[in-house]
């Protein structure tokens, strides 16, 4: 049997990253009606750090993943991220996970505006037009949960959207924050770095509200968190196996996943709207990256460093 090089073991990497985050997702969505968002990024980040430090250790990089040039811009990335992760968290007991799923979405589309105002990137009508077209797809999602007709969504739906929508911003902030600290810090230091950071800012969340979770859920969280931790290396080695333009299309397989772990786990029907928004918002998507790529712009340290929430 044939063993996958190069491009080819990239993109299986990349697959296996996004099913083990909507897995992750999954896993959260299972607990939060009972256990509140913070409490939930608490678990995700710190059983996440073992993990990632045998990683380092077993590709002798962690003496690098300790040591950091800029602290304060972990700090602040870590903020970002962390806002984002409880915010997207929080969501998940609001709507369905393929809803969430699709709004999450428009963090790149706002990376994009983001970086031209406070990078100085130069954005060119092209990729204008798209972040235009995704934002489209966004709001054709976001409509029937915002809309307060009868027969339309409740208040909770649309607070719901309103969260993960929010987590969408912070996503794109955190990743403003990884543009600037790719030039001078290490992959490995940002991703270990974040999951200290994102583990201790959840912390303040205690005062909030903190539960004492089942066995069962507590074992969920648990499992949550180590998902989070190899999510984060297989997502990392994708990069190192093939150009970023290439495996950063296939972010939008967890949309297929998504979609098949609401059905026959929580029994999500995707509406119209829904289907219809994501897809606009994918379309949008890739041709960011397909322009990117004629662009010869390289964003592969920047894309291996991030987590689905910021």
């Amino acid at each position: 049997m044939p063993v996958l090089r190069g491009p080819l073991l990239g993109i299986a990497y990349k697959l296996v990253s996004v099913l083990i985050f909507i897995v992750m997702s999954a896993l959260i969505k299972s607990t939060a009606d009972h256990v509140p968002a913070g409490e939930a990024v608490f678990f995700r980040s710190f059983f996440a750090i073992p993990v990632i430090v045998a990683w380092l250790a077993m590709r002798r990089e962690l003496s690098t993943g300790l040591r950091t040039k800029n602290p304060m811009g972990h700090v602040w990335r870590g903020f970002a991220g962390t806002c984002a992760m409880g915010l997207g968290f929080a969501g998940l007991g609001y709507l369905p996970l393929p809803e969430v799923t699709a709004i999450g979405y428009a963090a790149p589309l706002l990376t994009v505006i983001f970086a031209a105002m406070f990078l100085g990137e130069d954005v060119r009508l092209f990729r204008i037009s798209c972040v235009i077209l995704g934002m489209t797809g966004v709001m054709i999602v976001l409509w029937p949960r915002l809309t307060f007709l009868e027969g339309s969504a409740s208040h909770r739906e649309a607070f719901g959207a309103m969260l993960v929508l929010g987590g969408a911003v912070f996503a794109a902030l955190a990743q403003v924050f990884v543009r600037k600290m790719v030039a001078i810090e290490k992959t490995s230091a940002i991703v270990f770095w974040f999951s200290c950071t994102a583990s201790i800012l959840s912390l303040f969340t205690i005062p909030f509200g903190w539960v004492i979770p089942t066995a069962s859920e507590a074992a969920l969280l648990v499992l949550a968190g180590l998902l989070g931790g190899l999510g984060q290396i297989f997502l990392t080695s994708s990069y190192r196996e093939a150009d970023a333009s290439l495996v950063a299309p296939f972010d939008y397989a967890s949309m297929i996943f998504a979609l098949a772990i609401g059905y026959f786990v929580f029994s999500e029907v995707p509406t119209m709207a829904m289907l219809a928004g994501a897809a606009i918002v994918i379309t949008a998507g890739v041709l960011i990256i397909w322009r990117e790529r004629r662009l010869g712009l390289e964003r592969a340290r920047q894309r291996k460093a991030m987590t689905p929430q910021g």
